[in-house]
C-alpha cells in the first residue's frame, strides 16, 4: 500500500475511533485516557505510519471485543 493511501486510511480510522470513544458510556476519566491513547497513535503516525496503523488496529480490536484498550 502506498504511503498516501495508508495515511488516508489511518486518518479515517483515527476519526472513527475518536467518534467511538466519544460515544462510549464510560467515565470522563476513561474517555480522557482512551483519547490520550489515540493521540499517541496520531503522534506515532508522524514518525512511523505502519506502526501507527498496527497500534490503531489493536486499539479498535480491543474496543470491538469489549476490552478497554491498554497501550
Amino acid at each position: 500500500m502506498e504511503v498516501a493511501a495508508l495515511f488516508a486510511l489511518v486518518a479515517e480510522r483515527l476519526k472513527q475511533a475518536h467518534d467511538r470513544v466519544h460515544a462510549l458510556n464510560v467515565s470522563a476519566d476513561a474517555k480522557t485516557a482512551l483519547t490520550r491513547q489515540l493521540l499517541i497513535v496520531t503522534e506515532t503516525a508522524k514518525r512511523d505510519l505502519p506502526e501507527a496503523a498496527r497500534r490503531l488496529s489493536r486499539f479498535v480490536q480491543d474496543l470491538d471485543e469489549g476490552r478497554p484498550p491498554v497501550d
